[in-house]
């Protein structure tokens, strides 16, 4: 029988990290088996700022995934976010030696590997190198190279960099939680592809995901990736500005903004009051929600013209660069009340919120189907890609042998003088019964050892 190929995807987030697991099913439907999600405490605008507490919020999350699932996480794929990510757009080419062999994906690989030499800032680290548009010995607008012939090929390319030593804190952190990581990418990349259809990569659409810490933002036109960034604000901030502006504790703050916020101010009546319990037994307090509004309203606007500023960097105005498709926002962010008529507002543009149902299968549950596991949808349906096969029934699950090395002459000359001392001692303890003479072999012996010293050099 075959095994199945169970994907994993882990969304470290700056409020919370997910652990999701998932397979197709036979109609090509993303399937989820489970979801754990662990409040995230030692990650601040998407970057890890504290390691011991990402460590024990990913065992946590993994944890709870695999409680229900029946399935042991070996290895995951991880969206990569935070501020200190930015892309640039940059051209390549190569010289082939025979134009009249045609071109393989071999010479797209060297193309991309050149690319992956491009001089960076000090600490800075390639995390993707997408290709966009081809060219042939002057042939533009080519978006597919492989099987035609040419001398020179030429390619536009989307570089997307982050630091190395926030890159290099995930990695570790995963490795301490006792996983692999199998594939990093790009959270806005992931969203994008749980919650856009072809048809609006195509005509042009912007992506938004608003998360606790960042916003992301992806751009495609005409199926290709044009152009991403990230901004170091998020849903933590409008939380942050509520907490301060109605001098609450920042738990009700919250609370305030999911229940009873909205981002456009005229909404609510002068009238219109909610009360929050005081601390301690002190007087509760009366909010106004026309003044929670005006505080929300605040920040979204800031967040949203930050977000505009780089859709128009990217060259909208352009009638070729032009986004049919307008706007989709997604992420925790997204389900503030009247978010997508404030867009609509500032933006002139078409505005959706994206829901990761259109590749979940139909017996998903409604909180899988939210924009706020966007990202997390996105991961696995990277890792069924990469064809991983992240997760093995419980049952099925055989932890690392421990490798013993060969022992050395020292160790071998021991091991002999050992061997000795058990014939001397087996004649010595020839009259007795074989039960009292029971013994463990030298072997049983060194392995202790063994174990002693690698617990000994823990």
């Amino acid at each position: 029988m075959e095994r199945e190929n169970i994907a994993v995807g882990l969304d470290i987030g700056t409020t919370k990290i997910v652990a999701m697991l998932g397979k197709k099913n036979e109609y090509g439907k993303l399937e989820i088996l489970d979801v754990g999600k662990a409040k995230s405490l030692g990650v601040a605008r998407g970057v890890v700022n504290n390691i011991m507490q990402t460590i024990q919020s990913i065992q946590e999350a993994v944890s709870l995934a695999e409680k229900d699932s029946g399935y042991k996480i070996k290895d995951v794929v991880v969206g990569i976010a935070g501020q200190h990510i930015r892309s640039i757009q940059h051209s390549d080419y190569i010289s082939r030696p025979n134009a009249e062999e045609v071109i393989s994906e071999k010479d797209i690989n060297e193309l991309i590997a050149q690319v992956q030499k491009l001089p960076m800032l000090p600490g800075e680290e390639i995390i993707h190198v997408l290709p966009q548009e081809f060219k042939i010995d002057g042939q533009e607008g080519i978006k597919e190279p492989i099987g035609m012939y040419g001398g020179r090929l030429e390619a536009s390319f989307h570089v997307v960099l982050g630091q190395a030593s926030s890159i290099r804190n995930v990695g570790r952190c995963i490795k301490s939680a006792g996983l692999d990581l199998s594939g990093l990418t790009l959270e806005p990349l992931a969203s994008a592809d749980a919650v856009l259809s072809q048809e609006e990569k195509e005509a042009g659409v912007a992506l938004i995901d608003i998360g606790g810490g960042t916003t992301d933002l992806a751009i495609f036109k005409d199926g290709i990736i044009r152009h991403t960034a990230v901004v170091p604000f998020g849903g933590n901030v409008i939380t942050e500005d509520i907490k301060e502006g109605c001098s609450i504790i920042e738990k009700q703050a919250e609370l305030l903004k999911t229940k009873f916020g909205s981002a456009w101010p005229g909404e609510n009546k002068d009238n219109e009051i909610v009360s929050i319990p005081g601390l301690r037994g002190r007087e509760p307090k009366e909010i106004s929600l026309k003044n929670l509004s005006k505080i929300i309203h605040a920040r979204v606007l800031e967040i949203v013209e930050q977000v505009y500023a780089e859709i128009r960097a990217y060259g909208h105005d352009d009638p070729r660069k032009k986004l049919i498709a307008g706007i989709v926002l997604t992420g925790g962010g997204s389900q503030l009340k009247h978010i997508k008529q404030l867009v609509e507002y500032i933006t002139g543009m078409d505005t959706r919120i994206g829901y990761p149902n259109e590749h979940l299968a139909g017996n998903s549950g409604e909180e899988i189907s939210s924009p706020l596991y966007a990202t997390a949808v996105g991961l696995v349906m990277n890792s069924i890609r990469n064809n991983t096969m992240s997760a093995v029934p419980q049952e099925d699950y055989v932890p690392e042998p421990v490798l013993v090395q060969k022992p050395t002459v020292e160790e071998q000359k021991i091991i002999e003088a050992e061997l000795e001392k058990e014939k001397e001692e087996a004649k010595v303890a020839e009259t007795e019964s074989t039960e009292k003479t029971i013994r463990r072999s030298f072997f049983d012996k060194y392995i202790d050892k063994i174990k002693d010293f690698l617990d000994n050099a823990e």
